[in-house]
């Protein structure tokens, strides 16, 4: 399919203001590095991804679905296809009261694109508490539970209800929290490849000003041990079972090792900064070398919970 018919075939299902070509990808990412892309769109309703999505496999044409950006690494050549954004279209919310088993209990409807932190602002706005882990985690609903996201002691499965998907034959389903089997940074959702449309969570009513905070130290914690003043996507490797990444990189002798524009972080090891306009290419390298080394020193392989396009 030729690039005019692409994008009047795009055009005709998202409207002209949804579709854009060459779409520099570090204005999309939180590590503020990546190429063009071919094609970015941003669909405002499941339907709407349900065809785009539909008509790019039947087309064979290659895409991508992200939503904040914030664990992902594309490459300097940018992506040759069709980046899917679930943003704004996909960022409201709704509170419903559960009358049925636990009147202390609020269950929260998120659409995928949700902010983290703005719904975590939002919740403890509203006296419910539950989700205040996930207040200063760098992405949407969509992402956190297709990975399981977590921090300071609570993850996504702890809240988790049930999750509307798109399934890889275009279907939308609804699995309950049984279905999910989430683990350490994983789901059945990023097994199977579907695309998070909604979650429910469970969360409980304290009307205490004791979920500020609890916030507010989880976000100092932040703030003191971690490098949120320069991009990156996070914590950069997952944790190896019986260790913590950080350490196993810090006694490696990395801290602060960079490549090119690069560096593993001197606040935390276990984050690779864009310290100095870094490229893809200089993150990659650096990734490797910190793998390589860890690997000969302490027999341990380290897995990137960063994903690289």
């Amino acid at each position: 399919m030729d690039n005019k018919m692409l994008s009047e075939a795009l055009i005709s299902m998202l409207g002209a203001g949804n579709v854009r070509t060459g779409e520099l990808m570090k204005t999309h990412t939180t590590f503020r590095i990546g190429g063009a892309a071919d094609y970015y769109v941003t669909p405002q309703a499941e339907k709407q991804i349900a065809d785009v999505i539909a008509f790019l496999k039947k087309s064979d044409i290659k895409y991508i679905v992200i939503g904040n950006g914030s664990n992902i690494l594309v490459s300097d050549e940018g992506f040759r296809g069709v980046v899917v954004e679930l943003g704004d279209g996909f960022s409201d919310y709704e509170f419903l009261q559960d009358s049925q088993d636990n009147s202390d209990e609020v269950l929260v409807k998120a659409s995928a694109g949700m902010k983290l932190t703005r719904l975590g602002n939002q919740l403890a706005a509203n006296g419910i508490a539950g989700f205040e882990f996930a207040t200063g985690i760098p992405g949407c609903i969509g992402g956190a539970v297709r990975m399981n996201a977590g921090a300071y002691g609570g993850e996504m499965k702890q809240v988790l209800k049930w999750v509307k998907v798109l399934d890889n034959e275009g279907n939308i389903i609804t699995l309950n929290a049984s279905e999910l089997e989430m683990g350490y940074r994983t789901s059945i959702i990023e097994k199977k490849g579907y695309i998070v449309l909604q979650a429910r969570i469970g969360l409980n009513i304290e009307f205490s000003e004791d979920i500020g905070l609890i916030m507010q130290m989880f976000m100092q914690k932040r703030r003191a041990s971690q490098p949120l003043e320069y991009p990156s996507a996070g914590s950069t490797f997952k944790r190896p079972e019986g260790y913590f990444a950080g350490k196993l990189i810090d006694d490696a002798g990395l801290r602060g090792y960079r490549v090119g524009g690069a560096m593993v972080s001197e606040k935390h090891c276990g984050f690779v900064i864009n310290y100095d306009n870094a490229t893809a290419t200089d993150v990659i390298n650096l990734i490797k070398d910190v793998q390589a080394k860890v690997k000969e020193k302490f027999n341990v392989q380290l897995e990137p919970e960063v994903r690289i396009i």
